[in-house]
């Protein structure tokens, strides 16, 4: 799944848009551990672990509890490449709008659910989480994630290393980056936290505010929308 780098492309690829989409990320995990039954909406190996040990206590209904979410992002993912394969080339809505425009859908309902309703409120959020990890995978030609810090911690501390090592100016501003890129989850995540004192289940509602902020950013780009190349 490629896509040609134009207006759209590189404003999706910008530092403009990864803001809002990983102050969403932080945010969209904090609300579901906090206030939706301790489970994670995009840590998903937290929930298999999770998953695991109510499989070998004997609790089925709570294994089912982080086994929904982790079958929720895989879906997720799978929606996201069908929506870059069967976007129209010349649209004026890049596909990747038309993802966080689903988000944005999908989390406001999240927002609506009472607690009787933790499983699908989980469910959607991580499905929208792996959507949007699946579509915006790079800032300005790096590799990132917007939901999770694993990997951004990972290429951050390889980039400092080679920096250390080669004194190379280039690889310390990217681990300069990643350092920028976690520290925006991290505080995505303590809004989250605190917002969710005030706000409760509508907090995610905030989620949807900044990934609206990331649409439009896109859109800034101007021009006609990607032409998709398939495989």
């Amino acid at each position: 799944m490629a896509c040609n780098k134009d207006s759209f492309e590189r404003m999706s690829d910008s530092v403009l848009v990864m803001i809002p989409l990983t102050l969403s990320g932080g945010l969209q995990d904090a609300y579901s551990y906090f206030v939706r039954d301790r489970v994670f909406a995009n840590a998903q190996t937290g929930n298999i672990i999770l998953m695991s040990h109510e499989l070998v206590s004997g609790n089925f209904g709570g294994c089912l509890r982080y086994l929904i979410p982790v079958l929720a992002f895989a879906l997720g993912v799978l929606a996201a490449g069908v929506i870059c394969s069967f976007h129209p080339g010349g649209s004026r809505i890049h596909w990747r709008q038309m993802v966080l425009a689903g988000e944005v859908i999908l989390l406001a309902m999240v927002g609506l659910m009472p607690g009787e309703w933790n499983w699908l409120a989980n469910a959607l959020t991580s499905f929208s989480c792996a959507m949007q990890v699946q579509s915006f995978r790079s800032v300005e030609g790096s590799a990132y994630a917007s939901t999770m810090c694993i990997g951004n911690l990972r290429s951050g501390m390889a980039h400092l290393s080679a920096a250390l090592c080669g004194r190379d100016r280039t690889q310390l501003l990217e681990a300069g980056k990643y350092g920028a890129i976690i520290l925006l989850f991290a505080i995505g995540g303590g809004m989250g936290s605190v917002l969710t004192r005030y706000m409760g289940l509508r907090t995610i509602w905030v989620s949807c505010g900044l990934l609206m902020a990331g649409c439009l950013l896109m859109g800034l780009g101007g021009g006609p929308a990607d032409r998709v190349s398939r495989p």
